[in-house]
């Protein structure tokens, strides 16, 4: 039997409430389920997933049994777990009826949001923040996430830190994105140091642009993903949207715009002060980074931490702490973080 076979086996036994590996009584001793039910049929199709992938990870996550009949879920288990995947499945549905697409990153952040708001009372998965732009509505994944997201409408200064993955830059790219579609800034600026990760690329050919444009690849691609390809163009050739190495920052006063330095762990601390002062009036400045990937040359200190806690007592100013618990680009990469932190722990 193929791989899809079986999953179309599984996904039709799940929908009858048989299947192999599912228990012969109810995990919740026999009590009566819980019910989900739904409007739509079309919306709960995407729901389920493709031969119910979304449901197959709600069930491996929470420990729950998901019987699927028409546009009803029926749900047994831990009455704690049961109470957790109603709330997912309901929040996701909704997202699904706004026009978001999801997939399986977006079920396992809705874990966690839940499972959060039974630890911490002010944290509930409703809460769990958006930013939309024309192409798409960007939905917070964890909890920390949405903490992020509040700082970047609240405070002028947000310094994001953290592992690969946890979506540090490209949340920024789309608050930014957001805010220049809305009118809340004239311009977006975006750079980078130009730094080479541990390798020496040499002489690059081309002009200026083509030169520097390698190094800030990652900030095309998520303005790319969040804005229509001739919006992004057309703010290009204008220069209302800007993407330049940290070097070209020096002697300009960036007023009205949302400004975005990342990999901001590759600057030095006089650089770092550089960029922090060139934020005008009516701007928003944002610092991303991950004080554990430094590419600066033997010799050179990272300045990112120490204007952290230069900076902490500043009420504008704000700083979220991303961890390995945050990794949204997928799992593979919280085990990746997770087996290098150990390594770095134990030397």
């Amino acid at each position: 039997m193929t791989r899809k076979a079986g999953e179309r086996k599984a996904a039709l036994a799940r929908r009858s409430g048989g299947g192999a590996g599912k228990p012969a009584t109810p995990l919740n001793g026999g009590s009566e389920p819980t019910v989900v039910f739904f409007d739509d049929a079309r919306i709960v199709r995407d729901l389920l997933g493709d031969y119910d992938a979304n449901l197959a990870v709600l069930e491996d996550r929470l420990g729950v049994q998901a019987v699927v009949n028409g546009n009803a879920v029926s749900l047994r288990g831990p009455e704690v777990s049961c109470s957790i995947a109603k709330g997912v499945l309901e929040q996701l549905y909704t997202r699904l009826a706004q026009g978001e697409t999801i997939g399986i990153g977006d079920v396992v952040g809705a874990i966690h949001h839940t499972r959060s708001s039974e630890i911490d009372a002010s944290i509930a998965l409703g809460e769990a923040v958006q930013i939309r732009t024309r192409k798409r509505l960007i939905t917070a994944r964890t909890p920390m996430q949405s903490t992020y997201m509040k700082a970047l409408h609240q405070s002028d200064l947000v310094f994001a830190t953290g592992p690969a993955g946890t979506g540090k830059t490209y949340l920024a790219v789309a608050f930014a994105a957001a805010c220049l579609e809305s009118g809340r800034c004239d311009r977006l600026i975006l750079s980078r140091p130009a730094v080479e990760a541990g390798e020496r690329l040499g002489f690059l050919p081309g002009d200026m642009r083509e030169k520097v444009d390698p190094y800030l690849r990652p900030l095309y691609d998520a303005l790319y993903d969040t804005l229509p390809p001739e919006r992004v163009e057309r703010g290009l050739a204008t220069g209302i949207i800007e993407i330049a190495p940290l070097a070209f920052m020096r002697g300009r006063t960036l007023s009205h715009a949302i400004v975005i330095l990342d990999e901001a762990q590759n600057c030095t601390p006089v650089q770092l002060k550089m960029f922090l002062t060139r934020l005008g009036e009516e701007s928003k400045m944002i610092v991303t980074g991950d004080p554990t990937q430094v590419d600066l040359p033997t010799g050179k200190d990272s300045g990112l931490v120490e204007a952290i806690n230069i900076l902490s007592g500043i009420d504008e100013i704000a700083h979220i702490g991303f961890s390995r618990r945050d990794v949204v680009r997928r799992e593979l990469v919280g085990k990746i973080v997770d087996a290098y932190e150990t390594v770095e722990g134990r030397g």
